[in-house]
């Protein structure tokens, strides 16, 4: 067995090493690391609200009245009358019958996850849902199968030859957060019916950023929301703020509350960021132009593009903004990245585990802050590196 020192320097020979930024600034098209401004395409800010003054000066409200620390889980004495105006106002939004705050998504897909294990001994994942989904089934020592990205046919035969019986669970991104393509959500819905199975919807990248008002991947698909048993959020993307939220029926909700233990035994967000978040979803309903803009500068890059040979994936078919630049080789996309970066470019490299070997990437992510010449300067220096 090897010890941390030798599996640190195995990592970093492999390409591999993972290292933070420290920013001097708040999130926005232009932040400052160590006194450099940079024109970041790297955040999940993707509706511009992370710094917001009307999100800000909402925060700064209730944290008045509240203040900072909820002092306790919600379970004790950290549940307030903001978390439960969040909560009203997320189920009435996404047509469920209830809601529940979590810390953050990956407690939240932890917390349903190994909650809906109780029940549905078997789960079935996309390969490329996110790590929290994957994590929830490995822990509650769920039967774990991963269908091939995207693949519903090569499901739905899994399904129909299961031995193992009683209810499955089928989880999914709506938008894959590395690769900005759409779960094909209808498909999964009828497999879902026909089987009996459970179907658990992480649309953290996709609410905020499509369909009708940001309602996410139902809107998109035109689907009815409530055909769908349980549907998570992110609050720290479209949002710009911090924490998840999961809506879904009475009893799912009701049973988060009563055996999820990431729900149970974690304080409470903060009072302040759910009224924070409560403006936040006030606005990204209301601001119809952010979703429009980021569609413009998107297809502003997909033709750019196009002029300078970048080779990009097919165009999805929604206006997502996350565009992966499939580099392959680990050392190629950082040694990438730190090019853009002396042009005062911030677009980091992604590399496995998070995503598969020989997939490492830029993953460059558009705000409804960046402005077409923003998509200009980063195109030519694109086609001044490459």
């Amino acid at each position: 067995m090897r010890t941390l020192t030798e599996a640190l320097d195995a990592q970093k020979n492999a390409g591999l090493e993972r290292q933070r930024l420290s920013l001097d600034s708040a999130q926005g098209r232009l932040i400052t690391v160590n006194g450099q401004s940079l024109l970041s395409f790297c955040s999940n800010d993707y509706l511009g609200l992370a710094a917001d003054e009307r999100i800000v000066e909402a925060f700064q409200r209730a944290s008045k009245h509240y203040g900072l620390g909820s002092g306790a889980s919600h379970l004790i004495c950290g549940h307030s009358r903001a978390h439960t105006e969040l909560e009203e106002a997320f189920a009435e939004f996404t047509g469920q019958q209830r809601a529940l705050l979590f810390g953050s998504g990956y407690l939240a897909n932890l917390g349903v996850v190994t909650t809906l294990a109780r029940t549905h001994k078997q789960a079935y994942h996309d390969r490329l849902n996110h790590a929290s989904l994957l994590d929830g089934s490995r822990l509650a020592g769920q039967r774990l199968r991963r269908y091939p990205h995207r693949d519903h046919t090569t499901l739905g035969q899994w399904l129909e030859q299961q031995h193992r019986p009683g209810p499955s669970l089928i989880a999914t991104d709506g938008v894959f957060s590395m690769d900005g393509d759409l779960a094909p959500l209808a498909e999964l819905i009828q497999l879902a019916e026909k089987n009996g199975s459970h179907l658990y919807l992480d649309d953290a990248h996709a609410f905020g950023v499509i369909g009708k008002e940001g309602g996410g991947s139902c809107c998109h698909w035109s689907i009815d929301q409530a055909s769908l048993p349980t549907i998570m959020a992110t609050l720290g993307k479209a949002f710009g703020c911090y924490g998840a939220i999961v809506a879904g029926s009475h009893d799912v909700i009701e049973s988060l509350i009563q055996f999820s233990r990431p729900y149970t035994y974690t304080t409470a967000l903060p009072a302040a960021m759910a009224s924070a978040a409560m403006e936040a979803l006030s606005i990204m309903r209301k601001e119809q132009w952010r979703r429009d803009h980021l569609a413009d500068l998107i297809n502003h890059f997909y033709a750019g593009a196009e002029t300078i040979g970048l080779p990009l994936p097919r165009k999805p078919a929604a206006a997502i903004p996350i565009i992966p630049i499939i580099i392959g080789d680990s050392e190629q996309t950082v040694a990438l990245s730190e090019a853009l970066q002396q042009q005062e470019i911030l677009l980091t490299g992604i590399r496995p585990p998070t995503v598969p070997e020989g997939q490492s990437r830029l993953r460059l992510t558009f705000s409804a802050l960046h402005r077409q010449d923003d998509i200009d300067r980063l195109l030519d220096a694109f086609k001044q590196i490459l």
